[in-house]
């Protein structure tokens, strides 16, 4: 098929992580980034990609890449390319942008040129004066960085981290994307015992049964790139049917999903009912002052009440009883993301490890503390 470039994006601090995704995955001649990984590929691997990463927030169909510095490069640029390749004379094209270190600054003002572009040399094919965009939606960006203008349409649509699983809430979530990479970042494995002492929605322990059972991400939902007119949907049909095949149903976790909240816990439990995992994951309310885990080499990955959902008071101890926790579960690893710069302090234990990461633009931190390796 076609060779294309997609660019698969993620969160600041996570790039690594969606890398070693797409080599597992089977790519090389990756380009990495800030916030984004180039993969040169084929058509066929846009439903590949969008169905089975985890950890990317967005799949990217880069169209062109050039130097502009004034709107007239700009428009001439945009306009050289065969737009009628990539947009029926019905869809819904919608311009985004994006500027930074760049001669053009004005984002509003490269979107009207690179849409008044699209405009005339779709003309110039479907012989129209004007476009009703009553069809499908297609997203184009023009994203310019230090004058160099890339031109891309979104396979995705609807960002990558809505699943389909999640269709209620509690408090402040954190992202599904993050909680798998969270999970992929850990040494844990089906073989160990998985807890979230705060487990609000449930997301991490989801995702950590989707990744064991190989559920890809991407089953439940819709894609842009099902009305792309240069797209065999056989492709995606067959690539999704693939994906349902490779399901490992019968495989065995032991995780446990706790929260003070009754609703919290009701919520996730819903949650993993829409996936069918309610039998894979154990819930139940309690606090976690009370919490009582088998010392058995298992691992514990969470996210923490911080910041304006609680009190500071309340967050220094709440941390402080996480830190308990662990001084009575000698054998266990903790992943902890937070926000709170003093969690250290008050866990009571230098991180063998601090990764910085960016939840949308709040900047947190994974704080992780690796227990012994299991004996058997």
């Amino acid at each position: 098929m076609k060779e294309i470039k997609l660019i698969a994006t993620t969160n600041i601090g996570l790039e690594a992580v969606t890398k070693r995704e797409l080599i597992d995955l089977g790519y090389d001649n990756l380009k990495v980034s800030d916030g984004k990984i180039e993969i040169n590929c084929g058509l066929e691997d846009i439903p590949i990609l969008n169905l089975r990463l985890r950890t990317a927030e967005r799949v990217l169909l880069l169209i062109d890449s050039f130097k502009a510095e004034t709107f007239e490069e700009l428009f001439d640029k945009v306009f050289e390319i065969r737009w009628w390749d990539y947009i029926s004379e019905s869809d819904n094209f919608i311009i985004q942008g994006r500027s930074r270190k760049s001669k053009l600054f004005s984002i509003s003002d490269c979107q009207r040129i690179t849409e008044k572009a699209i405009i005339e040399k779709l003309k110039m094919k479907y012989k129209v004066a004007w476009f009703e965009k009553s069809g499908p939606r297609v997203k184009v960006e023009v994203s310019l960085l230090n004058d160099i203008a890339e031109i891309t349409m979104d396979t995705s649509g609807n960002g990558l981290h809505k699943r389909g699983y999640r269709e209620v809430n509690y408090k402040a979530p954190l992202s599904e994307t993050i909680a798998a990479s969270l999970v992929k970042l850990s040494f844990w494995n089906k073989d160990r015992v998985l807890a979230d002492p705060f487990c609000g929605s449930g997301t991490i322990l989801i995702e950590a049964a989707m990744i064991e059972k190989n559920i890809a991400p991407g089953l439940m939902r819709d894609f842009d790139f099902e009305n792309f007119k240069f797209l065999n949907p056989e492709i995606f049909k067959e690539e999704k049917k693939k994906c349902y095949s490779e399901i490992k149903y019968d495989e065995k976790l032991e995780i446990l999903a706790s929260d003070v909240s009754h609703k919290a816990i009701q919520i996730a439990r819903t949650n993993a009912e829409i996936l069918g995992l309610d039998e894979d994951i154990s819930f139940f309310q309690k606090d976690i002052r009370d919490l009582d885990l088998p010392d058995d080499y298992g691992v514990l990955i969470t996210n923490p009440p911080y910041g304006e959902r609680i009190g500071k008071e309340d967050v220094d101890e709440l941390n402080r009883e996480l830190g308990k926790l662990a001084k009575s579960l000698d054998t266990w690893s903790f992943y902890i993301i937070t926000g709170n710069e003093n969690f250290e302090k008050n866990f009571g234990k230098r991180a063998d490890r601090n990764r910085k990461l960016y939840n949308g633009r709040l900047k947190t931190y994974y704080y992780q503390y690796y227990g012994p390796k299991p004996k058997r």
